[in-house]
């Protein structure tokens, strides 16, 4: 139950960050995981190669993928719509490339192996319990984060942006760097995740941050809800507990995850945090 929780935290760190940029932000990126990735082998090639304590990998982590983000941004930011998710796909396919080959560094296919956990002291984080209270720590510093930007001048200037870019510029809004700061801040967050995530199972293997990842991590920002900020709590907890109840279904496991996905964004395309008001107006509708 702690290696689950472990794991919804630190997703929740991931699917958070990329509802900032996607719900509030009206932006599609599909390097989610490509982010998540380069948290994890910043922090962890730091710690194996260079002996560096996972405490500074940390802010290492966040630091890279957020400037990589900007580095990416820059170009990607002036496109919009499916132009901007094919140029974020391809800068995940890029990272997951290097991933792959750059076998000093990383491993290669086999996975960067001999990576500590953290500790205090003496005291190694290297058991569930644990590192339950860092990684809890985490995700909520990240959530008060979010909450305190969505609450600043920034924030609402992010949601004038996603509701209509051209009145926001026309009201002096500059809108590409509030873009700008949305996808490096969302993938800074990622980058967190990933060095979380290295340090508490002690290895990583690029197969984890496929494109296959960061579309799921889409659709889940969508079945929690986009543009609110508790729901992807929701979008975690389905993310990360659904597959364990269809474990016993084997070969139809994917056959049945990918039914429900798309049951639940055709009927309730406000993701399932809309299901108790969609159930009140149908009451309300065959009542009057």
């Amino acid at each position: 139950l702690l290696s689950l929780a472990n794991l919804a935290l630190i997703n929740l760190i991931l699917i958070a960050g990329l509802n900032l940029l996607m719900g509030y932000g009206g932006q599609i990126s599909l390097s989610q995981a490509g982010f998540f990735g380069l948290g994890a082998y910043t922090s962890g090639v730091l710690n194996v190669k260079l002996d560096v304590s996972p405490w500074l990998g940390l802010p290492a982590a966040a630091v890279v993928a957020g400037g990589a983000a900007v580095l990416v941004g820059i170009p990607a930011l002036r496109l919009r719509g499916h132009y901007l998710a094919m140029a974020t796909l391809g800068w995940n396919a890029i990272l997951i490339v290097f991933f792959v080959q750059l076998i000093d560094l990383t491993g290669g296919p086999n996975g960067l192996l001999g990576v500590e956990p953290f500790s205090v002291f003496d005291y190694a984080l290297d058991r569930e319990p644990r590192v339950f209270p860092l990684v809890w720590a985490a995700s909520f510093l990240v959530m008060l984060v979010i909450l305190n930007f969505l609450r600043s001048r920034s924030g609402r200037a992010l949601r004038a942006v996603a509701t209509n870019e051209l009145g926001a510029d026309a009201v002096g809004i500059d809108s590409f760097r509030i873009k700008l700061i949305a996808f490096s801040l969302s993938a800074a967050m990622a980058g967190i995740a990933g060095s979380l995530y290295v340090h508490v199972n002690m290895y990583s293997s690029p197969e984890t941050f496929s494109i296959a990842t960061s579309i799921l991590l889409i659709v889940m920002v969508a079945i929690g809800g986009a543009g609110t900020f508790w729901r992807p709590v929701i979008g975690t907890a389905v993310y990360v507990l659904l597959p364990q109840f269809l474990a016993g279904f084997e070969d139809a496991e994917l056959l049945i995850f990918g039914a429900g996905m798309i049951v639940v964004l055709v009927a309730f395309p406000g993701g399932l945090a809309s299901l108790p008001s969609a159930v009140a107006r149908l009451v309300r509708r065959r009542r009057s």
